[in-house]
């Protein structure tokens, strides 16, 4: 029977969750006066450090840190940086055997220039902007039990146009699939490939500048996850609010959820490693909103050093903080 098959196809896979994007090193920029000034002027910051970065290698570090088994698929060059990459990743027991090595483009690389509460992003692309649907093998897709892609807006005439196909065949065997769109550099927000993929996606995880930004410009993160959710009844919603918390829908119930305030030494990442934290919570079965707070914990953990998984937590830290959320019904 078809759903016995399916049942024993879920029983047998063997990664928790595949994540799907962009693989670069942040040359990250900590300090009070990070704005450069031009006329050849230096200036001094705290410090400067060669991390790792790209919101789906941040994802998948921070999932691993979870105890998930992890894959990758992304693209770098064969350069040090993308080697440097490949290791970081590797030692953190991520499953780096679908990142696509190209000889023909340099690996990505972003600088980030942080405040703590806030930080400005220079990427070069490189190899990022390689990465096919093709490139993801369909035997990796079929051994995960969650498939998530982030940065789409940076892989979007490369992954975009096979991405709800590859959503959709991941769900055929079973999966739950998410998008993580993050921010459209171009300002363009995305066409009818981008609407398919969001289709084909069980869960959204937008910040709230995006989610307005997505929905056509909404005047509230309510309004928002309304306009979002109404596109695809039975989706679900994170809206990540920053320091507020996460809006989480699951029609027709909406939840504001937060955890006990942190210091933040830099906010790098800790978008990413609350998608982490969320999937997670999912795959455990918990409830939206107990995933979400236990999304929130580890974003608002990953925030204790400088870089997106330097201080991303174990589950055990993860569920402490989790455990002393506020859920709201909105």
């Amino acid at each position: 029977m078809p759903g016995s098959r399916l049942s024993q196809r879920k029983a047998s896979r063997d990664l928790d969750l595949l994540v799907v994007g962009d693989c670069n090193p942040d040359v990250l920029v900590v300090g009070g006066a990070v704005t450069p000034a031009f006329g050849q002027q230096e200036q001094l910051v705290d410090t400067i450090d060669l991390v790792i970065g790209g919101s789906a290698a941040i994802t998948a570090v921070a999932a691993a840190r979870l105890g998930l088994r992890v894959a990758l698929a992304a693209a770098v060059g064969a350069d040090p940086a993308g080697t440097l990459m490949l290791d970081q990743l590797a030692k953190e027991g991520v499953d780096i055997s679908a990142v696509v090595i190209s000889d023909a483009v340099p690996t990505g690389m972003t600088v980030a220039l942080s405040r703590g509460g806030d930080r400005a992003i220079l990427t070069a692309l490189g190899a990022i902007a390689t990465l096919t649907a093709a490139d993801v093998p369909m035997a990796l897709l079929a051994r995960s039990r969650h498939v998530h892609a982030s940065s789409y807006f940076l892989l979007e005439d490369s992954l975009g146009p096979g991405l709800a196909g590859l959503l959709s065949a991941a769900r055929a065997t079973g999966a739950t699939t998410s998008l993580d769109t993050n921010w459209d550099p171009a300002g363009r927000w995305g066409d009818e490939r981008l609407s398919r993929a969001m289709a084909q996606a069980d869960l959204l995880l937008p910040n709230e500048a995006e989610a307005l930004a997505l929905s056509g410009g909404a005047p509230s993160a309510d309004a928002a996850a309304a306009a979002l959710g109404a596109a695809a009844p039975g989706r679900k919603l994170a809206v990540k609010l920053g320091e507020r918390g996460v809006l989480c829908a699951d029609w027709p119930a909406l939840h504001q959820v937060s955890v006990p305030a942190v210091t933040p030494v830099d906010t790098t990442g800790a978008g990413d490693c609350f998608n982490a934290g969320l999937i997670a919570g999912l795959l455990t079965g918990l409830a939206l909103p107990q995933a979400a707070a236990l999304g929130c914990a580890v974003g608002a953990l990953s925030t204790g050093a400088p870089g997106g998984t330097a201080s991303a937590p174990d589950m055990a830290a993860a569920a402490e903080l989790a455990s002393r959320a506020t859920i709201t019904s909105v």
